[in-house]
């Protein structure tokens, strides 16, 4: 999920640039600072970011208004490249699916063997938590956010199923978030102590979460 190029910046309180010329440069400046943030940390300097992508310090700062505000675009576009591909056409599809149990349980395959295998993301995730007691405001602009307007994937294709009456979901943001307490957060936790689930285990917890995720939301007259 890329953030909008024509929101307002964190700390300038300025449009961002906008337009398709402003949003390669974007691009350009997330994938630079990605690679750097991951081989130097959060310490980096936002100039060497801006010579990795070819721009200038001032166009970093008028896209993303300060270092924590770009970490977070970098991290929030990392995220969610696990919902990406297979995996965002297998949630888009459960509408459709006759047997709901049956194609979520492989959608959740699809992106939970997603998960385990971006080691990118992995490395992301534990800088983030690496760096949190220097700086607590990335915590606190990605708790901003919410959970709907992280994973719009997963809530799409919840807020479809609850439209067909397939599933009764009051709240979605808790939904989403149990969703992912369900099948990935076990995995996001034990990677961080540099361990892994074994298949035989995700398996397990693939179709017992989704299992449970369905008997929690199925419509009363189910």
């Amino acid at each position: 999920m890329s953030v909008d190029s024509g929101k307002r910046s964190v700390d300038s309180g300025k449009r961002a640039p906008s337009g398709p010329r402003a949003e390669l440069k974007r691009q350009a400046i997330v994938r630079a600072a990605r690679e750097l943030f991951l081989r130097e940390g959060f310490g980096v300097g936002m100039d060497t970011i801006a010579a990795e992508a070819g721009v200038s310090k001032v166009t970093v700062y008028n896209h993303f208004g300060s270092k924590e505000a770009l970490f977070t675009a970098v991290i929030t576009d990392a995220l969610d490249e696990p919902l990406a591909g297979e995996s965002s056409a297998a949630l888009e599809g459960l509408a459709a699916a006759e047997d709901l149990r049956a194609a979520l349980v492989e959608a959740a395959r699809t992106w939970v063997h997603a998960v385990r295998t971006n080691h990118e993301v992995t490395a992301l995730r534990n800088l983030v938590a690496a760096e949190l007691h220097r700086f607590p405001e990335l915590g606190e602009a990605w708790r901003n956010r919410g959970a709907e307007s992280h994973h719009p994937a997963v809530a799409g294709a919840l807020r479809a199923l609850t439209d067909q009456g397939r599933l009764a979901i009051p709240d979605l943001q808790v939904a989403i978030i149990q969703f992912y307490g369900l099948l990935v957060f076990p995995h996001m936790l034990f990677s961080s102590y540099g361990m892994t689930l074994d298949e035989d285990l995700t398996d397990r917890l693939i179709t017992s979460g989704v299992t449970m995720f369905l008997g929690h939301y199925a419509p009363r007259d189910a």
